[in-house]
């Protein structure tokens, strides 16, 4: 495990630091230090009506942000923290509307990563959005971050990390649970664990977003996404094929074996291959028959890439 110290120190200095976790790579700051929260927004170039979410290393923690926690968020948290799932619950009076967008409300998770869990254990809550310039494909790997921020930045370095793709966030204020963005976690997860229906909300509050990733442009890299159809040549080197079944060994086709949890892995570093190797567009073979839990995620993700 990397020696944190140097790390710890940034943070309790107001600095910002790249930190893996098991979905994306986050820009942590200090969840209590509004200065260190502006040079998020600041690095990234995010829009400050854009929520973030507090990143906690203990159960404990959350009662600091979260003015009531229900039940079923007890059931949740049982369930699947530390883990890709983030609780949107009411937000106590004195935590930063720079955290929160000016909501009454906080999203809150408890990432699985040794690394991250250990780092957080030390500075204390973090605010983590995914660490990459704000619209652009998150960052997966150490050197994804260095590309949008510069060789310089202060990353530690976890590997790949192991989903790829962002947490699954529910709203728990209202009294019926809402999903507003699909990760790894799925609906049907969800449900099982509490007994009950849970609502898909991806694109609701548009005006006023509770999650990240429900108003903005998010992951695109600058070749064209599009989905596979019957005109399209393999032997057009101009583009960057991901297929779900192919026994192509050119250098511009991937094969994923109908391997959707390989394919959400790898998503937004192939994006990045993409720009990096000059292609044009990247082209994706639709998996409609193919269900595992990341689907809805997955597709959710490609859908927001789609021009």
């Amino acid at each position: 495990m990397a020696n944190l110290d140097t790390y710890v120190r940034l943070i309790e200095a107001g600095e910002i630091v790249a930190f893996p976790t098991e979905t994306v790579y986050g820009l942590g700051a200090d969840a209590w230090n509004p200065s260190a929260i502006q040079k998020v927004f600041e690095v990234k170039g995010r829009p400050s009506d854009n929520p973030l979410i507090v990143h906690v290393s203990s159960e404990e923690q959350i009662h600091d942000f979260a003015e009531k926690i229900p039940p079923i968020a007890h059931t949740l948290i049982e369930k699947f923290w530390p883990g890709p799932l983030s609780l949107v619950m009411k937000k106590k009076a004195d935590v930063l509307d720079a955290v929160t967008a000016g909501l009454q409300t906080v999203a809150i998770r408890m990432p699985n990563h040794p690394t991250a869990l250990d780092f957080i254990s030390k500075t204390g809550p973090l605010v983590a959005p995914s660490a990459n310039k704000s619209g652009r494909p998150s960052p997966t790997k150490a050197e994804h971050v260095h590309s949008d921020f510069g060789a310089g930045f202060p990353v530690i370095d976890g590997e790949a990390t192991e989903i790829g793709l962002e947490s699954t966030v529910i709203d728990l204020s209202e009294p019926f649970p809402a999903i507003l963005r699909p990760g790894s976690i799925s609906r049907k997860h969800i449900e099982e664990a509490l007994g009950m229906e849970v609502y898909e909300s991806f694109f609701h509050h548009l005006k006023n977003p509770r999650s990240p990733g429900q108003k903005y442009s998010h992951y695109k890299p600058a070749a064209e996404v599009r989905w596979l159809t019957d005109t399209d040549n393999l032997q057009n080197s101009s583009t960057l094929f991901l297929l779900m079944d192919s026994d192509s060994e050119a250098s511009n086709v991937v094969s994923y074996r109908n391997d959707l949890n390989q394919l959400a892995k790898e998503l937004y570093d192939r994006y990045r291959q993409a720009d990096h190797e000059g292609y044009e567009s990247i082209v994706i073979e639709p998996f409609e028959t193919i269900d595992p839990p990341i689907k809805s995620a997955l597709l959710n993700r490609i859908e927001k890439t789609l021009k």
